[in-house]
């Protein structure tokens, strides 16, 4: 576990900078948010300088260990991370009907974000020690077997957002192992088997009303659908330039609900226009195409699998977060990474980064090792 300082000339820094221009972004959007509100202790801004602190240090730390490390411990992580999905149930604190929290003073733990760190590499060790070729239908359900139990816990919670995303992690995992395409069509049509068995057994009658008020919003303008209104209100209401930091009607009425977590690029659209999400989308598409190249780049297929999962974490649940505030996608509860409030959630997300960090830094070492670069 040994590293040294002299790593941290060997960070993609244009991925670092990316994501802490994200990061600022959602600080500042919460600090404004923050001003409307009455002091009773830290503010939400406080709490989340704090996070950030915290995460920044984790992110420097997975970044100099090298991520090789994690493999052999993969089975251990995943198991602690099923302990806590299961404990949540029963000791976790409920919020917004959803019992996914530990409550540690101003810090809530969320075991499901912790899973999908779990996850990305107990299958990125599965998949990296069969050989492309070998790649079978077998392999394909074995895997899914790692994630259907966690799947099910986060269901049960109900987080059906954070099922999803376990899901998709799996599925892009898949895709990246070489497996026959033929097998791709069948996990599609098992897949569209499964949605409509879901939605007649699985889904809560709330999670039905978030896809139909999708569908047809203005159908319950004070229901269902009052969420994704006032969200495309936000939106479109910034124009070009926004209404200027702390100055967004519908986010400092509290017309704009959950403004700080699901719904901040509804306020960051608002009071910074369309600039300021062109900023977001840009800085969003650098971080994309770095850990393209990074993927690409890696030495071994652990490092692929891992870069891979990560990858997809951020794509889809950027994407369905800002798909749900600009009326394209159904409410899910998924944060906007870097950006959206929340401690658990801002420090495995930079810890998905150290990991890519690590990925690109030990690539490098090799290419030394081997004589490659002198």
């Amino acid at each position: 576990m040994a590293f040294r300082i002299n790593q941290f000339v060997k960070f993609d820094w244009v991925l670092v900078m990316a994501m802490t221009f994200l990061i600022a972004t959602g600080l500042i959007a919460i600090f404004s948010l923050s001003l409307e509100s009455e002091r009773i202790g830290f503010s939400n801004f406080e709490k989340q300088v704090v996070h950030v602190v915290i995460a920044f240090l984790v992110f420097f730390l997975f970044s100099l260990i090298d991520y090789r490390i994690w493999k052999s411990h993969s089975g251990n992580f995943y198991l602690i991370g099923i302990i806590l999905l299961i404990s949540v149930l029963f000791f976790g604190d409920n919020i917004r009907g959803t019992s996914g929290w530990f409550k540690l003073g101003f810090f809530n733990v969320q075991p499901v974000e912790l899973m999908k760190l779990a996850l990305i590499i107990a299958l990125a060790r599965y998949f990296s020690q069969i050989q492309p070729s070998s790649m079978s239908l077998r392999h394909i359900v074995i895997s899914f077997g790692y994630v259907l139990l966690p799947v099910l816990l986060a269901i049960k919670q109900p987080d059906m957002g954070s099922a999803v995303v376990m899901i998709m992690i799996w599925f892009s995992m898949v895709l990246l192992s070489g497996i026959d395409k033929k097998y791709i069509i069948v996990i599609i049509f098992l897949g569209v088997i499964t949605i409509v068995f879901g939605w007649g057994f699985l889904l809560k009658p709330y999670q039905k009303d978030r896809v139909q008020s999708f569908l047809n919003p203005g159908s319950d303008p004070l229901g269902d659908g009052y969420n994704v209104i006032q969200s495309m209100v936000a939106v479109g209401s910034g124009s070009v330039h926004g209404k200027g930091i702390g100055h967004g009607s519908q986010s400092k009425l509290n017309f704009l609900p959950e403004k700080h977590t699901d719904f901040i690029y509804a306020t960051i659209a608002e009071e910074r226009g369309l600039v300021g999400i062109g900023m977001v989308l840009g800085l969003f598409s650098i971080i994309l195409y770095r850990l393209r190249i990074i993927y690409r780049a890696s030495r071994d297929l652990f490092g692929k699998f891992i870069v891979g999962g990560v990858t997809m974490v951020i794509f889809f649940q950027a994407f369905v977060n800002i798909g749900m505030n600009i009326g394209i996608m159904p409410v899910a509860g998924l944060s906007l990474p870097f950006l959206s409030y929340g401690g658990s959630f801002i420090v495995i997300t930079l810890i998905f980064v150290g990991l890519v960090q690590s990925v690109w830094i030990r690539r490098v070492d090799d290419k030394r090792r081997l004589g490659i670069l002198g």
